[in-house]
């Protein structure tokens, strides 16, 4: 899978591709070791249990590879669209490409998407036309099967119309396409997302696939298709709330949420700059010199922190931090510019200070409910 913005952490990097860490998460040793166990015994009474050990392992290093070529799919595409890719990670469930920015037409966004399950049912070609080259009911003639099957069932699960599987990008292009607003197309298919989980992958993993005899219906099956399930779940709904986020995001200005603030002098007790400023109606106090220049903002958590009977004898200097540059933002600044520009220089609070204007000050947690209320 493509994913912009989602982010995996931990794993074992076993190479590069095209400059990209590719990782191996610790969760995808447990699979191996479930696909080792669950086929040596059953493959040992056909060819004996060292040649059907071996054979389980190679079914689940293939497996390893036919994920990470899925991904080097969208990696290769991603990065010749300028995109910048930061991992390739092979998980328990699933692998994940990890694009740091978004595509920025619908089309890039379906190019990208579409080349997974494109590379997976190549794959799946190979894997049938490489069956004709061995004996039947032979070691080699089962493992080629096993690619075919596995990677022709990867790229039709892969295009379910639901992020954050491929084919929820390929529904998000669409109707990005027709509609013209990404985010808009982003909830369209995080919502199509949980109904997959909820309804189309129980349906076939529970009915479908066991009234073709594909597979049966047993406590594996069970647990298998929960977690498949909630993975799906979980992802789109991270994705639903990540466009809520950006929604939210033009409330996220310097304009609109930077408090009026009160300049008083460093030696002034506590007490009275806090009485000064509820009279005045200010809402933040900032500290200046004798000549009236900015030196320092105070910490409203240092001043709630202050018992009420101690502030007479604290001064306003003492709960305060004093200004550096990062802390100084452009009245203009709004949107993804205002949370750069946080991230850059990380505060509680932050001066805005214009010439023809008195000074104010932006609160980091006004502006963190603003976004996420």
């Amino acid at each position: 899978m493509a994913d912009a913005g989602q982010s995996v952490t931990g794993g074992v990097r076993i190479g590069r591709v095209l400059g990209v860490p590719v990782l191996v998460s610790p969760s995808w040793l447990l699979f191996a070791a479930f696909v080792v166990l669950s086929y040596g015994p059953a493959l040992t009474d056909r060819f004996g249990p060292t040649r059907a050990y071996v054979g389980a392992a190679s079914f689940a290093v293939l497996l390893l590879i036919s994920v990470l070529l899925h991904e080097i799919g969208h990696c290769v595409v991603a990065r010749a669209f300028g995109l910048p890719v930061k991992s390739i990670t092979i998980t328990f469930l699933a692998g994940l490409t990890e694009i740091t920015e978004p595509p920025q037409t619908p089309a890039r966004e379906y190019a990208v998407a579409v080349i997974g399950p494109m590379v997976s049912l190549l794959l799946a070609g190979i894997g049938l036309a490489t069956v004709q080259l061995f004996e039947p009911d032979s070691l080699p003639f089962l493992l080629a099967a096993i690619v075919a099957i596995s990677n022709g069932l990867v790229a039709g699960f892969n295009l379910l119309p639901g992020l954050p599987l491929d084919g929820g990008r390929v529904l998000r292009a669409a109707v990005w396409k027709v509609t013209g607003d990404p985010e808009k197309s982003t909830v369209v298919a995080a919502w199509s997302g949980r109904a997959v989980a909820v309804v189309v992958v129980p349906a076939l993993l529970l009915i479908v696939l066991p009234a073709l005899d594909v597979t049966s219906v047993d406590v594996v099956t069970v647990v298998f298709t929960s977690l498949i399930a909630a993975f799906i779940y979980v992802g789109a709904s991270a994705s639903l709330q990540r466009a809520r986020f950006v929604e939210r995001l033009p409330r996220a200005s310097v304009a609109a949420l930077a408090r009026p603030a009160l300049e008083v002098p460093a030696d002034l007790p506590l007490a009275e700059a806090v009485r000064r400023a509820n009279e005045a109606g200010a809402r933040a106090i900032v500290v200046t010199d004798s000549s009236g220049r900015l030196q320092a903002v105070v910490s409203e958590a240092a001043v709630l922190a202050t018992p009420e009977e101690r502030r007479p004898w604290v001064t306003i200097g003492t709960v305060s931090r004093r200004i550096e540059d990062g802390m100084v933002l452009d009245p203009a600044l709004q949107g993804q510019e205002l949370l750069a520009a946080m991230r850059a220089f990380p505060a509680t609070e932050y001066v805005v200070h214009e010439p023809s204007n008195a000074v104010r000050v932006l609160v980091t947690s006004d502006v963190a409910a603003a976004v996420t209320a």
